[in-house]
């Protein structure tokens, strides 16, 4: 591993980015707060889904922020914004649009906060290894994943949310003390100005920018339908835990990103995009057909294996694609597009489910997304990959 990954700027940013995932990952059980107050299923999405459409909005702009002025305060606004939604969730007496504005105000921070940190950690990298990387830095967001939801749903069976939301809100103080010590962690001005400047985007046909953005859009939809409905899912089959779920997916992410996470620095982006995605969707089938528990654990370590593959190669093929010295931008769209997909894929998915069932809507989003991967393959350029 490169030495510059175990530079006291890059631990820090991995932990507050820890913490920062942790404190997002117990709401994976909010459904279960808000289905105490009888909402369709489509407005659980939206609850769910707004998050994501908030943090779309921000994340383009203050990428292009990030390229020039660098991370912590960026990060450290975008803590700040989400410490002050939390005091609201105490006072909710419905799932009506209080929820939805606290949502949608932690999500402007998260979009905010998510991407700073990812361009701070991405800074302290060479090119050669970006997608190593990134996958590595995620890995922090992955193991917050699967302990994020068992500790609260230990917590539930003794608490209440209310316990849940100060867990939370004290994992993003915890944050915020790993952010600050970051100062002066920048990429070196040098490594930038030798970055060969790509072509403009505009020689390309409108189509193929158009399926180039819709990879993204359809990976956050698919995951969104696993991650926002598991739970109430889960519940409506019986099964007693959805934590194991958690932890299932979260293992096969880690180890998919430790081991395999610098393929697509070896091999080339899309030939790994290409079986990520086909994985994920045939997962999504499986998971329409689901009966016994342990094939729903199972299922959950299987689209961990999917989900560890297919983000650092899709990221990074967006960066080769707008060139290295527009990282921070290329990391705030790609972010925003993924969520594009997790905040709109949510509530349509969610009105699926409400008119034909959990199993309808997860055979929906694995067509999706075999489909765009379809089209991504045959379509998209094959981006000659940043090296040093």
């Amino acid at each position: 591993m490169n030495r510059s990954l175990l530079s006291k700027g890059f631990i820090f940013a991995s932990l507050g980015y820890f913490f920062i995932y942790f404190s997002a990952s117990v709401f994976y059980l909010f459904p279960l707060y808000l289905d105490s107050f009888h909402p369709s299923k489509s407005r659980v999405g939206l609850i769910m889904g707004i998050h994501s459409v908030t943090a779309i909005l921000v994340r383009p702009l203050f990428g292009r922020v990030l390229d020039k002025r660098g991370g912590r305060i960026v990060a450290i606004v975008g803590m700040l914004v989400m410490i002050a939604s939390m005091p609201g969730f105490y006072l909710l007496q419905s799932a009506g649009l209080l929820a939805v504005l606290l949502r949608a105000l932690n999500g402007v921070g998260w979009g905010v906060a998510t991407t700073a940190l990812l361009a701070i950690c991405s800074d302290l990298v060479p090119p050669a290894q970006m997608a190593h990387s990134l996958g590595i830095i995620g890995v922090a967001g992955i193991v917050s994943q699967a302990v994020g939801p068992t500790v609260a749903e230990e917590i539930l069976r003794h608490h209440s949310f209310n316990a849940v939301f100060t867990v939370s809100l004290v994992t993003l103080a915890a944050a915020l003390l790993c952010i600050v010590p970051i100062k002066g962690e920048a990429a070196p001005k040098t490594a930038r100005s030798k970055v060969e400047q790509k072509p403009s985007i505009v020689v390309y046909p409108l189509f193929i920018l158009f399926i180039i953005a819709a990879m993204p859009v359809t990976h956050g939809a698919a995951r969104g339908t696993v991650l926002n409905f598991i739970a109430l899912y889960g519940a409506s089959l019986g099964f007693g835990r959805i934590g194991p779920f958690f932890l299932a997916f979260s293992a096969a992410a880690i180890i998919t990103r430790f081991g395999l996470g610098g393929i697509s620095d070896r091999y080339g982006r899309k030939s790994v995009i290409l079986p990520s995605a086909v994985l994920i969707g045939l997962n999504l089938f499986w998971i329409a057909g689901l009966h016994s528990y342990w094939a729903f654990v199972v299922t959950g370590f299987i689209a961990g294996l999917g989900q560890g593959m297919i983000f650092p190669a899709l990221s990074t093929y967006l960066i080769d694609f707008l060139g290295r010295e527009n990282k921070g931008l290329a990391l705030g769209l790609y972010l925003s597009l993924f969520d594009v997909g997790m905040g709109l894929g949510s509530p349509v998915f969610g009105w699926i489910s409400d008119v034909s069932g959990y199993r309808t809507m997860y055979i929906a989003a694995g067509c999706l997304i075999l489909l765009l991967t379809a089209l991504f393959t045959l379509k998209a350029p094959q981006i000659q990959k940043i090296s040093n």
